[in-house]
């Protein structure tokens, strides 16, 4: 009997990895399934191939789905994440100009948020210009992460500085032309920038919100439901394909394969950097052991409330009214049901838990879990604030979009 095939999308970024390695380290094979990969340009490219089927999954960013299904994409479909593709990898990237300026306001180099955010605010008050950001989609974890970092640093997104948007592998080159003044982007683009374009990194997304989700799979609803047993396939693949990264010595092999021509075409030695969490700022090397994490912490468990986090900055900056049927809309995208499921026969631990709060916990902590408990990684966001779930409407009520 044949194997189902299945046509996945994917861009080339360093996010991608766990689907690529489910196809190139056979995981997806042993599970039954071929994997046909297609690399786009483009996350507008993703989303609009998913909604119209020519994708049956695809590496998507964390509220993709999430806009899908409330209607505020071109091709709104209802869409579902029953999987992650990892923690973390995002990172701020600025002009070697504009960090000199931030360096003289103070900014320490160590990839803090906080001093960074409050170096950058500086700047902003005093520049003869409004600065320019990139940001790779408008629904897009870099757009939420950016502008939680500058409005927590006092910076108002879209009245003191502008922000764009721009496919990922343009981001650097943008930069480099004097097109933009920073950029927040995953790995290797920043650095890309680093290297090719004499680029900062000011601050990272570990250092923003720990140990936060950033892409996930993600397929039509419709598509999920009329192939459950292969939706389960594609859940272990990836959550194998996790296990197998995580060890530090599969580091540098993956680094070998993201780096061929399909995939990244680049040099090993950028790719590896976020593998192996030596982050090159552009003024000092870094070790950052959770800049990317492909599977500890429950990494590839898709939290409804995490999906929540996304949907109140859909409504904070204005994509989306804030009610109960959008919330509920946004909740029922990540399915941790389907990723129960797929794994139970393994007898893994897994979250017993669909939500949990995020803010609360500055170090690693166990949870109840299926087959005994498990540990999560810390989840401080820079500014002390805490989300929980439980308490939404107060959440979005106190935050500040302006």
């Amino acid at each position: 009997m044949s194997r189902p095939l299945i046509n996945a999308g994917f861009l080339p970024l360093l996010d991608s990895v766990l689907l690529v390695l489910a196809h190139e380290m056979g995981f997806a094979e042993k599970e039954g399934l071929g994997l046909a990969l297609s690399r786009e340009t483009s996350w507008a490219n993703i989303r609009d191939r998913a909604a119209l089927g020519h994708f049956d999954i695809a590496l998507m960013l964390a509220p993709m789905p999430l806009a899908a299904s409330l209607g505020i994409t071109p091709l709104a479909t209802p869409m579902i994440a029953p999987v992650m593709a990892g923690l973390g990898n995002n990172a701020i990237t600025v002009s070697a100009d504009l960090w000199q300026k931030m360096e003289d306001a103070g900014a320490p180099g160590d990839l803090a948020a906080g001093p960074a955010g409050k170096a950058l605010a500086q700047v902003v008050r005093t520049s003869p210009r409004k600065l320019r950001f990139g940001v790779v989609h408008q629904t897009s974890s870099h757009n939420y992460e950016l502008r939680y970092w500058l409005a927590a640093s006092g910076i108002r997104p879209d009245r003191d500085v502008e922000i764009v948007v721009l496919p990922p592998p343009l981001l650097p080159e943008a930069l480099g032309s004097g097109g933009l003044d920073g950029y927040c982007v995953g790995e290797p683009w920043n650095s890309v920038g680093v290297v090719h374009h004499q680029a900062r990194i000011a601050t990272i997304k570990a250092s923003i919100w720990q140990w936060s989700p950033d892409k996930l799979i993600g397929m039509r609803g419709d598509w999920a439901r009329r192939h459950p047993d292969i939706v389960a396939s594609i859940i272990r693949a990836i959550y194998r394909a996790g296990l197998w990264l995580q060890a530090p010595e599969n580091r540098m092999p993956a680094a070998e394969i993201m780096a061929r021509p399909p995939y990244l075409n680049l040099p090993v030695d950028i790719v590896v950097r976020a593998l192996a969490g030596h982050i090159d700022s552009g003024a000092r090397t870094l070790s950052v052991p959770d800049y990317f994490i492909p599977h500890d912490g429950a990494a590839n468990f898709p939290w409804k409330s995490h999906a929540l986090w996304y949907y109140s900055q859909m409504v904070r900056w204005g994509e989306v009214e804030a009610s109960p049927d959008n919330a509920e809309k946004a909740a029922a995208t990540f399915r941790p049901d389907l990723y129960r499921a797929a794994l139970r026969p393994l007898g893994i631990p897994v979250p017993l838990e669909d939500y949990r709060k995020d803010g609360d916990q500055p170090a690693a902590h166990e949870i109840a879990a299926s087959n005994g408990g498990m540990m999560l990684g810390p989840n401080r966001f820079f500014d002390g604030t805490i989300f929980d779930p439980a308490k939404l409407d107060a959440y979005i009520a106190g935050q500040k979009a302006d």
